[in-house]
């Protein structure tokens, strides 16, 4: 019997949906279609709360896994988005402004909702950029701008940690003196009782299984923790120690 509190806990966390010089999902066609098709999902319900057009972002959402064979469906097309999300097969989340997003999320209470159809019934779940954001403990690490306040930055929780999408690494030869990536995220880290945080580049994902957190994608991630210097992990790392360490404080 497995020791996870969620053994049937299935994510796929991409750090991007876009990378050069690929279209929308692209790179990451290969992962999806194995992610989604191991629970042979035939219908994706897709969160696009993180942009003001809905429609138009659930628009280009089925342009690019349509012809995967998957068929989309917008959670802002139903009436009774809980119910909506209670009869999934599978929810993807995509990029955008993380704070809008969340704030979407609490504003037709699905929150709770999601999070129980993921990690009590199983189900699989895509996020990208900011879908990656909220599926994490909070949104603290996102790098998005506060452009509207939603009523708390704890999020989804479907992993114990921290994520920050999209991280740059200093650039040594630039004559920028402003704050890094690495800064801004030790400066966090400084905060008592705050979570790990997995940094991962352009074209990187985790991929969860249960308690298992498999680094995927050709590029390492960085882990931050407390005061300690950063830590660079290779592809095909299991960031699975998270869940064990944050398990037993």
């Amino acid at each position: 019997m497995s020791s996870s509190p969620y053994p049937a806990r299935q994510l796929l966390l991409l750090s991007n949906s876009t990378l050069h010089p690929g279209g929308y999902l692209e790179y990451a066609q290969g992962y999806i279609k194995d992610f989604l098709g191991r629970s042979a999902v035939k219908k994706v319900l897709f969160v696009p709360f993180a942009l003001r057009d809905h429609q138009g972002y659930t628009d280009k959402v089925k342009a690019a896994l349509g012809p995967w064979g998957f068929q989309v469906e917008g959670l802002h097309d139903f009436a009774d988005k809980c119910q909506a999300v209670n009869s999934a097969q599978a929810i993807f989340i995509g990029g955008g402004n993380t704070f809008q997003l969340l704030k979407g999320l609490y504003d037709f209470q699905v929150l709770e909702a999601i999070r129980s159809r993921v990690l009590d019934h199983g189900i699989p779940y895509m996020g990208s950029s900011a879908g990656t954001n909220v599926s994490t403990k909070s949104i603290h690490t996102t790098n998005d701008m506060p452009i509207v306040f939603p009523p708390s930055f704890e999020a989804l929780n479907l992993v114990p940690f921290n994520i920050n999408p999209h991280y740059l690494d200093t650039d040594p030869n630039s004559t920028h003196k402003g704050e890094t990536r690495e800064e801004r995220i030790r400066q966090y880290q400084q905060v008592p009782g705050v979570p790990p945080v997995v940094a991962l580049r352009e074209g990187s994902l985790l991929e969860v299984t249960g308690d298992h957190a498999i680094l995927k994608g050709q590029l390492e991630a960085l882990l931050f923790r407390g005061d300690a210097e950063p830590r660079s992990y290779p592809t095909g790392t299991d960031f699975g120690f998270l869940f064990q360490e944050l398990k037993a404080q």
